[in-house]
C-alpha cells in the first residue's frame, strides 16, 4: 500500500493590467503551473477595487501604471480591505520613485514585466511565503525611510503575547513559512495576528511594522 501523497493548496492569484496583451500572457503562465491558481484578471484599478476584496487573493501583481486611479493608490486602498494579501508590483522599467511609493502603500516587492516566466513565478512563490523580491537599492531606500521619520512620543502598543511572537519573528526576517512552523500555528491565523499588529502600529507593510519595531524597542 503506498503513502497518500501530501498536497498543497495553489497559490491564489489575481492581476490588475490594463494592456491586454501582457495581461493575456501573464494567465497564460499562471494557468499554466499547477502550483498556482488565476483567480481574476482586472483592466483597471477601479474594476480591481470593486472585484477583488470578496476574492481575497493570495497574491496580486499589480501594474504600477494604470490609467484613472494609478497602482500605487490601488495598493493602498486594497491593503486595508485585504491585509492578508501580497502585492507584487509590475513595471516596464525600474522607476525608482514610484517603486518606492507603491512599498510604503503596502506592497512586498516587485518585478518587471519581461521577468522570464520561471523567474516571475518563483517571486510570486517567494513573496506568497513572506519574502521581498526587489533590488538591495529599493530595499535600503525603504528601510532609510522609515529609520528617518521622527518617531511619535506615545505609550507602548498594547499586543498581545503571540502578536510580539508574531512581530519579533518578522523582525527576525523569517518567511511566513518558517514563522508558521516556529510558532505552530496556521496561514489564517498568522493573517489575523498580522492584520492586528498593522492596525495596533497604524501600519500598512511588513517594512513599516519591523522599523518602528526595532525604533521602539531601541529607543525604549
Amino acid at each position: 500500500m503506498s503513502l497518500p501523497v501530501e498536497t498543497t493548496a495553489p497559490i491564489q492569484v489575481a492581476i490588475v493590467e490594463d494592456d491586454e496583451e501582457i495581461c493575456a500572457n501573464l494567465v497564460h503562465r499562471i494557468r499554466g503551473n499547477t502550483s498556482f491558481r488565476m483567480m481574476q484578471s482586472c483592466g483597471s484599478a477601479e474594476a480591481a477595487l470593486a472585484e477583488l476584496p470578496a476574492l481575497k487573493p493570495d497574491v496580486v501583481l499589480m501594474d504600477i501604471n494604470l490609467p484613472g486611479i494609478d497602482g500605487v493608490e490601488c495598493v493602498r486602498q486594497l491593503k486595508a480591505k485585504l491585509p492578508g494579501t501580497t502585492f507584487l508590483m509590475l513595471t516596464v522599467y525600474e522607476d525608482n520613485n514610484r517603486l518606492f511609493k507603491s512599498l510604503i502603500a503596502g506592497a512586498s516587492g516587485y518585478m518587471l514585466k519581461r521577468t522570464p516566466p520561471a523567474k516571475l513565478l518563483a517571486a510570486i512563490r517567494e513573496a506568497y511565503q513572506g519574502g521581498s523580491p526587489m533590488t538591495p537599492h529599493i530595499a535600503r531606500r525603504v528601510v532609510q525611510h522609515f529609520q528617518e521619520m521622527p518617531q511619535p512620543v506615545e505609550d507602548s502598543v498594547k499586543l498581545t503575547p503571540r502578536e510580539t511572537e508574531v512581530l519579533d519573528q518578522l523582525a527576525k526576517g523569517f518567511l511566513y513559512k518558517e514563522i508558521l512552523d516556529n510558532l505552530g500555528i496556521g496561514r489564517g491565523t498568522l493573517h489575523y495576528y498580522i492584520r492586528n499588529v498593522y492596525e495596533k502600529l497604524h501600519v500598512h507593510s511588513r517594512t513599516e511594522a519591523v522599523v518602528k519595531y526595532l525604533n521602539q524597542h531601541t529607543n525604549g
